[in-house]
């Protein structure tokens, strides 16, 4: 088992930026790939980035290419998502996810996940 808390979301004006963590405890953080996604009101749950156990290999949703950098410190047991250039569509909740096999984009290869953090960006 793996526990995961999100922190850093809030309400941010467009073009803003946020820097959202991800903390875990139990099980060794560095045997798990991360995630992160995102889900708005009515909509499904979005891939946004993902990042490897090492931190070498990296994902990104195209909407969020360039404007987000995700990243891991293994050493503080924490995964991060820097959000710049932030923009009205992407107001959700941002949940971060881990999984012991490489799975991307696809929330179904991650078992364990946060509560989420809400981000608001108003235009």
């Amino acid at each position: 088992q793996v526990q995961l808390v999100e922190s850093g979301g809030g309400l941010v004006q467009a073009g803003g930026s946020l820097r959202l963590s991800c903390a875990a405890s139990g099980r060794t953080f560095s045997r798990f790939h991360m995630g992160w996604f995102r889900q708005a009101p009515g909509k499904e749950r979005e891939f946004v980035s993902a990042i490897s156990r090492t931190g070498v290999n990296t994902d990104y949703a195209d909407s969020v290419k360039g404007r987000f950098a995700i990243s891991r410190d293994n050493n503080k047991n924490t995964a991060y998502l820097q959000a710049n250039s932030l923009k009205p569509e992407d107001t959700a909740v941002y949940y971060c996810a881990a999984a012991p096999v490489w799975s991307g984009s696809a929330p179904s290869g991650y078992p364990y996940w946060g509560q989420g953090t809400q981000v608001t960006v108003s235009s």
